[in-house]
């Protein structure tokens, strides 16, 4: 029985596990959601997942396996990430130059994101490093920015 009380309380207590939330609805929230159950179809064993606007950090759409991670403010700090290399690349005057990817490894988790081609949101996922490997994860990101920004 879903009771729409009980839903609103558990938000209270941090983030929900197991569940896609998207930040607000709108035009992109389909294609946001898209991406986030691609990933989820794909690496159903992942810590979490998010999109995010790289501008202002704020995740339009996140899931966490776990109630302890909070992806919300996590991307918000990778976020400030790609924005200082962008700024380092400009300073270098290696302006042509894009980022595509960052790769943060911990001793036993990878935490991988990826931007879309215009730049403007990243793709970030957290897995296990015992249950998948880097290559995997990096494919199924790419999946899941195609959802988000097709190729031109």
């Amino acid at each position: 029985m879903k009771i729409p009380f009980l839903k609103q309380l558990q938000r209270l207590t941090g983030p929900v596990a197991h569940e896609v939330v998207l930040a607000a609805p709108g035009p992109e929230s389909a294609r946001i959601e898209s991406a986030i159950r691609h990933l989820l179809g794909d690496l159903p064993d992942l810590l979490m997942a998010a999109v995010v606007d790289v501008a202002t950090g704020k995740a339009l759409a996140t899931y966490t396996a776990d109630r302890d991670l909070r992806p919300g403010p996590l991307v918000g700090f990778n976020a400030e990430a790609v924005r200082q290399v962008q700024a380092g690349l400009r300073a270098q005057g290696a302006a042509s130059e894009k980022v595509e990817e960052m790769l943060f490894t911990l001793r036993s988790q990878l935490h991988l994101l990826r931007l879309v081609p215009s730049e403007k949101q990243f793709v970030y996922l957290a897995v296990d490093s015992r249950d998948t490997n880097l290559a995997i994860a990096r494919e199924v990101v790419r999946g899941g920015i195609a959802l988000l920004e097709p190729p031109r």
